[in-house]
């Protein structure tokens, strides 16, 4: 299985990455979140005897002997945020040490045994896998039946098991970010306040101007009002194709947009999502994020 690592050749020029972002197209599109130096914090001063202890990120707590509470450590093992783990817990669908457990307070001990849903499972450390999808693989990884799917493509990458961050078609394109983290899964990809993601849209016609300021407002949809944040013509010559940020997210929500309007989009290639990009990555390659990163998805 290819990967970031074994391509020494650099980007191909064919990969057009940064078709808004230098030259003369337009738009030029900032993830306002993708410029941070790194993670901000205010602490408020305390007395001056006061010590701060850091609290131990997952990671750390994995192969210690430190009790874990029994809705992070399935947090951790990647069945559900923990929010999802109380109910869980409380529909009595988790098991320690052959008992089962519902209390919300329990903890786990590095030495029991913990069961879900009559499953034994185990606390993985996080990890996060950043692909440049190429056209003809889907999103869907559960189904053994679907051919071509995205989890072909990472292979072995790690030891954990990694599952794409929202969903994409096969024929849309681009960043897509994969992890056992279920917690900043969610909260990325959720449907109004999602990370947010810069796409390049390539439709069937150019597009209208009324329509271009009629979708910059704001259009109604059956599931609620769709926001864009900001929509541009890729170039004045060629207004076939438009540039498009957004932090939203619901489901095939471009095509609905477009298709209110009479259009079909012909290709949707996402060279943004919450402040990642495939730079230097050729399609169907893969690379790990590294701690600064990491840093970054967290805090959005």
């Amino acid at each position: 299985m290819r990967n970031s690592r074994s391509n020494n050749r650099g980007p191909r020029k064919s990969d057009s990455d940064n078709r808004f972002a230098s030259g003369n197209r337009t738009p030029r599109f900032t993830d306002n979140e993708g410029e941070q130096s790194g993670p901000k914090r205010d602490f408020k001063k305390g007395p001056a005897n006061f010590k701060r202890v850091k609290r131990k990120s997952a990671e750390e707590l994995i192969g210690s002997n430190e009790e874990i509470r029994l809705n992070r450590y399935l947090s951790i093992a990647g069945i559900c945020n923990r929010r999802e783990a109380d109910d869980l817990i409380a529909a009595g669908l988790v098991e320690i040490n052959g008992k089962v457990v519902t209390t919300m307070g329990y903890k786990v001990k590095p030495t029991d045994t913990v069961k879900f849903n009559g499953s034994l499972i185990k606390s993985e450390k996080k990890k996060y896998l950043l692909l440049n999808k190429p056209k003809g693989f889907i999103t869907t990884v559960n189904d053994r039946h679907v051919k071509k799917s995205v989890d072909e493509l990472i292979g072995n990458a790690t030891r954990e098991r990694l599952y794409p961050v929202g969903t994409m078609d096969r024929s849309m394109t681009g960043v897509l970010l994969f992890t056992n983290d279920a917690d900043t899964a969610k909260k990325l990809t959720h449907p109004v306040k999602g990370a947010v993601q810069i796409l390049s849209v390539v439709l069937d016609k150019p597009l209208q101007k009324g329509h271009l300021t009629a979708i910059a407002g704001g259009i109604e949809l059956e599931d609620g009002k769709a926001i864009i944040e900001e929509i541009k013509y890729a170039d004045e010559h060629n207004k076939r194709e438009v540039g498009i940020r957004l932090q939203s997210g619901k489901n095939r929500l471009i095509h609905r947009i477009f298709e209110k309007f009479g259009y079909t989009v012909e290709k949707i290639d996402r060279m943004s999502f919450a402040g990642l990009t495939k730079k230097n990555l050729d399609r169907g390659h893969y690379r790990l994020l590294d701690s600064k990163e990491i840093g970054f998805l967290k805090t959005r």
